[in-house]
């Protein structure tokens, strides 16, 4: 399995907020981002791991070069990395994209936090899934401008099981606001799933080859962001499957470093 980071962001809210360190470098549970998502990768099989960082991040290239060089605690990592400022996080996928071709991958973000139990389950789970894409979601939401899914669970005679039983969770959509209103009359009609759950994308896209062709669309589009990468391949028709984690952390502000930590603690 390939894996893939974007670490490109600049960081910006933390560094208004007195982090100096650039994002990947920030420590969490003893461990900075970046190193924490290449350790789990690597227990999870990765036969090569792919990252972008920006050229203003000098610190984050240099500690990439040692990794690269030295392996992660004695062990040497597979690691390949380029270095190039982009205008947003798809264009960050767009530029490692050339080196994700020959099979599936998994992307996240640098400042993803999950549980490491459920990322085995959910690789376990990519690697059966005969969809296009398995993407992580959850129904936990912490984030300022979070991105919706919308979901129909169908139950199928030797469907993958994503969440429990013989079931699929399809995604259907992806919005800058809930698809379905808690307070609407209609939702116990409407409701994406018989749990009434409603998930946003948890920054974990466990996606296959074909995929890359909606990307170089978006791109030759002029669009921008990974949610409207999201949105073509729904558009372009691509079969995507959920899988639900319990709780995901992204690392936004100086207080949510302390918020993973105390995560990554107790669910260690």
């Amino acid at each position: 399995m390939k894996y893939a980071i974007i670490a490109a962001g600049e960081g910006s809210r933390l560094a208004h907020e007195g982090v100096t360190l650039p994002k990947p470098l920030v420590r969490v549970g003893g461990e900075t981002l970046i190193d924490r998502l290449i350790r789990i990768f690597m227990d999870n099989d990765a036969e090569e791991i792919v990252v972008v960082c920006n050229d203003r991040m000098t610190q984050v290239a240099q500690h990439l070069a040692t990794v690269q060089r030295d392996g992660l605690n004695g062990r040497p990592v597979p690691l390949r990395f380029v270095v190039k400022s982009t205008p947003s996080s798809m264009h960050s996928f767009y530029e490692i994209s050339p080196y994700l071709h020959g099979g599936p991958f998994v992307l996240t973000t640098v400042d993803t936090i999950f549980r490491e139990t459920e990322f085995r389950d959910y690789i376990r789970a990519f690697s059966l899934c005969d969809a296009d894409g398995l993407m992580g979601v959850t129904d936990f939401v912490d984030d300022e401008k979070p991105l919706w899914v919308g979901t129909v669970t169908r139950v199928e005679s030797g469907a993958l099981s994503v969440e429990g039983g013989e079931r699929r969770v399809e995604i259907t959509g992806f919005y800058d606001i809930p698809p379905f209103s808690l307070h609407s009359p209609l939702s116990s009609l409407l409701s994406p799933s018989s749990e009434e759950r409603q998930f946003i994308s948890a920054g974990i896209y466990g996606l296959k080859e074909n995929v890359l062709t909606t990307l170089n669309g978006c791109i030759e589009r002029g669009e921008q962001r990974m949610r409207n990468f999201q949105r073509a391949l729904i558009s372009d028709g691509r079969r995507l499957l959920a899988f639900p984690f319990t709780k995901v952390l992204d690392i936004d502000h100086a207080s949510d470093i302390e918020k993973a930590t105390q995560f990554i603690v107790h669910h260690s």
